[in-house]
C-alpha cells in the first residue's frame, strides 16, 4: 500500500543515478510486538482536564460530548466524560469489528474464492467466500487482490478441451438480510456501501475506484455482476448465468491428477480452482485506513462463522461482542446493529473503545496489535490525509495522531494514539454529535488533540 505522499514518490521517474550508502552493520533486532512501556513525562488528570476541558465543552465541537483518555503504560484515566455512556459511534465501530475478526481468524487468515464442476455436463460453479477484494483483473483498489481472471485460467486448464456452456454462483456462505437496520436510504444509492453477498467483486463497486466522500457507484446485485463477470472472462453467455448452489461434494473434493488431465474424468463438486485474498491484516488495514463499509461488513462475518455460526448481520454483531467479552472487555458498553457503524442504532461507549486500545498496545494478545497498522495518520495516510491542516495550529499533529475516524450527518468521532511532545503514548475516543456543521467540528475536534499531545501537562 503507498499512502498519502508515499504514491507519488514511488511513482516518479528517479531526477539522477542515487549514490550507493557506505556499508554500515546491521542493527540489532527490537522485540516483535514488545508491548508499549513507560516513556517520556507522565501527564496528571488535573493538567489533563486544565487543558482540554474548555475545547471538549466547546458548542464547536458538539451539543453532546463523550470522552476518554488513557495513559497506556500506567492505564491511568487521564480524562473522561461520559465515557461510559453508549453514544453513536459511525465508523470507530470498525475497530471493534477489527479487533474481533483478527482474534478469530488470525493475521495471516485469507478468504477462498472457488469453482467447482457442477451436477450437469459443462456446468461450472463459482462459490463466494466472503472476500469483498476480489477483483475481476488487476488494478490499484486493492493491493493483491485475488483475481477472477487467475481463476478463470485456472478453472480451464482443469477441464483440458472442455469448454464451460453454464455458470451458476452460490452466495449461500452469507445469508439474511442485505442491509442492516439503521443504514439510510441512500447508503447504497450514494455509494457508500454495497448490499452484503459473500460474492463481490471491488466490494460491490462498479469500477474499481475510492472516495472519501462522494461515495462509490454500486452494482444493484454485486454477486450477479461478479458472475457475469467471470462467464465473460470463461467465455460463457451472459445468459446462461444462474444462482445456484454447489454440489454437496464441493466442501472436500480436490481435483484428482487423472481428472485435471482427463475432462471425462471431472465429477460434480470437483474443484475446478481457487484464489486467495491477501492476509487478513491487509483486509483489516485496509478497512482501517479507508473506512470501508462493505469490507467492515464482509468481516464481521467472519467473526461469526468462525464460532460456527451464520453469516448474518445478527450473528456477525453478537459474535463480536461475545469476542469482546472473551478478549475481557465491556461488552455491554456496545450495543451493534452492524459491523462498519453506517447504522444509527449502534452505540458505543468511549471507555471500550479506550480499553480495547489500550490491551491492544499492552502485547497481551498479540493478534490485536496488528490493528494499529491500519490506523490512518494524521496528515499522511488514508482518512486522515487532509486531517489536521486547518485551521493551521491543528498542523502541529500531523505525523503525531493515529485515528480510525467517523462521520455521520451530524456526528464526529474519532478513536486511536497519540505521542505528547514529552514522548507519552496515549489512547482516546472522543465522540461528538450535534455540531454546527461536519468541517467545524471536525476541526474542533482534532484541536482537543493538538492540544494534548502539546500540553505537557
Amino acid at each position: 500500500m503507498r499512502p498519502g505522499p508515499v504514491d507519488g514518490w514511488l511513482s516518479a521517474e528517479p531526477s539522477r543515478k542515487p549514490t550507493p550508502a557506505p556499508a554500515t552493520p546491521d542493527p540489532s533486532p527490537t522485540p516483535v510486538l514488545a508491548a508499549a512501556s513507560g516513556g517520556g513525562t507522565a501527564l496528571t488528570a488535573e493538567g489533563v482536564s486544565a487543558a482540554i476541558d474548555p475545547l471538549v465543552k466547546s458548542s464547536a465541537l458538539g451539543t453532546k460530548v463523550h470522552v476518554a483518555v488513557v495513559d497506556v503504560a500506567s492505564g491511568d484515566v487521564l480524562y473522561a466524560r461520559n465515557a461510559d455512556t453508549m453514544t453513536t459511534p459511525a465508523s470507530t465501530t470498525k475497530l471493534l469489528t477489527a479487533a474481533a475478526v483478527l482474534d478469530a481468524r488470525g493475521a495471516s487468515y485469507r478468504l477462498s474464492t472457488r469453482v467447482v464442476a457442477g451436477d450437469e455436463p459443462g456446468e461450472v460453479v463459482l462459490i463466494g467466500g466472503g472476500d469483498p477484494t476480489l477483483a475481476t483483473t488487476k488494478n490499484s483498489l486493492f493491493p493483491g487482490a485475488a483475481r477472477l481472471d487467475l481463476l478463470a485460467a485456472q478453472v480451464k486448464k482443469a477441464l483440458g478441451g472442455v469448454e464451460p456452456t453454464r455458470l451458476l454462483y452460490d452466495t449461500s456462505l452469507f445469508s439474511g438480510a442485505e442491509t442492516a437496520k439503521g443504514w439510510d436510504s441512500g447508503d447504497i444509492s450514494f455509494g457508500q456501501v454495497s448490499r452484503v453477498q459473500a460474492l463481490m467483486v471491488n466490494a460491490g463497486r462498479i469500477k474499481p475506484i475510492h472516495n472519501e466522500f462522494g461515495g462509490d457507484p454500486r452494482s444493484s446485485d454485486p454477486a450477479n455482476a461478479a458472475a457475469r463477470a467471470f462467464a465473460r472472462l470463461l467465455g460463457v453467455p451472459t445468459s446462461a448465468v444462474r444462482k445456484g448452489k454447489a454440489p454437496t461434494a464441493a466442501a472436500s473434493s480436490a481435483p484428482s491428477s487423472a481428472a485435471s488431465s482427463a475432462p471425462s474424468g471431472v465429477v460434480p463438486g470437483q474443484q475446478l480452482g481457487v484464489v486467495q485474498s491477501p492476509p487478513m491484516v491487509q483486509l483489516t488495514d485496509w478497512m482501517l485506513e479507508q473506512s470501508d463499509n462493505t469490507a467492515a461488513e464482509a468481516l464481521g462475518r467472519q467473526v461469526a462463522l468462525a464460532d460456527g455460526k451464520p453469516g448474518t448481520f445478527d450473528d456477525a454483531t453478537e459474535a463480536i461482542l461475545a469476542r469482546l467479552t472473551d478478549l475481557g472487555l465491556p461488552a455491554d458498553e456496545a450495543n451493534l446493529y452492524d459491523a462498519s457503524g453506517l447504522s444509527r442504532h449502534n452505540g458505543i461507549s468511549p471507555s471500550l473503545l479506550t480499553q480495547l486500545l489500550s490491551l491492544a498496545a499492552s502485547g497481551q494478545k498479540p493478534a490485536l496489535s496488528a490493528i494499529f497498522g491500519g490506523l490512518p495518520v494524521a496528515g499522511w495516510s488514508g482518512t486522515m490525509h487532509k486531517r489536521f491542516v486547518s485551521p493551521k495550529p491543528n498542523q502541529a499533529g500531523q505525523g503525531v495522531v493515529r485515528g480510525k475516524t467517523g462521520t455521520l450527518s451530524g456526528v464526529n468521532t474519532m478513536a486511536g494514539t497519540l505521542t505528547t511532545k514529552d514522548g507519552r503514548l496515549l489512547v482516546f475516543a472522543i465522540m461528538a454529535s450535534g455540531s454546527g456543521g461536519a468541517v467545524t467540528g471536525r476541526a474542533a475536534l482534532d484541536t482537543v488533540l493538538v492540544k494534548l499531545a502539546s500540553c505537557g501537562c
